[in-house]
């Protein structure tokens, strides 16, 4: 007949008690400074191809746009916007295919640009801003330029491609496109804010 476990407890001592208490393997835990460590190596990719979608939008892409354009700039090029005037004559030196290359451009790098540059941005203020309602605050800049930038090529986009050029329509895209670009200056200054401020955070401790 077999012995419960107290009976060969008090018969051989507790050695021959199995053991109960669970192995925890220390290894696998996710320590604070591994946490960081993933943070950090997200920014510094994000913030790498941040800059290359930028460059290839704004300084490539759009620029090589003038050879189909007879010289004249993109409307996401005027950084305190654009009259009447040019959008007209930029209708008619571009023809359709010219146009609708300077729409897939916007639909993609316009699109990724400002949504990866987003992410990047609130993930660094997030990691730096310790204080929730300035972070909050801070949040409000690339949030508002992803979705100011994505408005203002579709704005582009429908005034580029309408039958008859509306006033109203080229003064809505001008006012997104300086807004934009005003939102992505007021974004990289809050980076630089919170980066101040997680720099600060750090140092101060170990002054202490």
């Amino acid at each position: 007949m077999a012995k419960t476990p107290a009976q060969r407890a008090a018969k051989h001592g507790t050695a021959a008690t199995p053991s109960t208490v669970p192995v925890i393997n220390n290894s696998t835990r996710r320590t604070p400074q591994k946490a960081q460590g993933n943070v950090n190596l997200f920014l510094i990719a994000s913030s790498v191809a941040s800059l290359f979608l930028f460059a290839y939008f704004h300084l490539l892409t759009l620029n090589q746009m003038k050879d189909l354009s007879g010289g004249l700039a993109m409307p996401q090029s005027f950084v305190f916007g654009f009259d009447m005037a040019h959008v007209e004559a930029l209708r008619l030196a571009m023809d359709a295919d010219a146009l609708g290359q300077l729409n897939y451009v916007g639909k993609t790098a316009g699109t990724l640009f400002p949504l990866l540059f987003a992410i990047t941005a609130l993930t660094m203020i997030a990691s730096n801003v310790a204080k929730r309602p300035l972070r909050w605050a801070l949040w409000v800049l690339p949030l508002a330029f992803a979705a100011i930038s994505l408005w203002a090529n579709a704005a582009v986009d429908s005034m580029m491609a309408a039958q008859k050029l509306d006033p109203g329509a080229v003064t809505l895209a001008s006012g997104l496109v300086t807004a934009s670009w005003m939102l992505l200056i007021a974004t990289l200054l809050a980076i630089g804010l919170a980066l101040f401020l997680g720099r600060k955070k750090k140092v101060t401790p170990a002054a202490s």
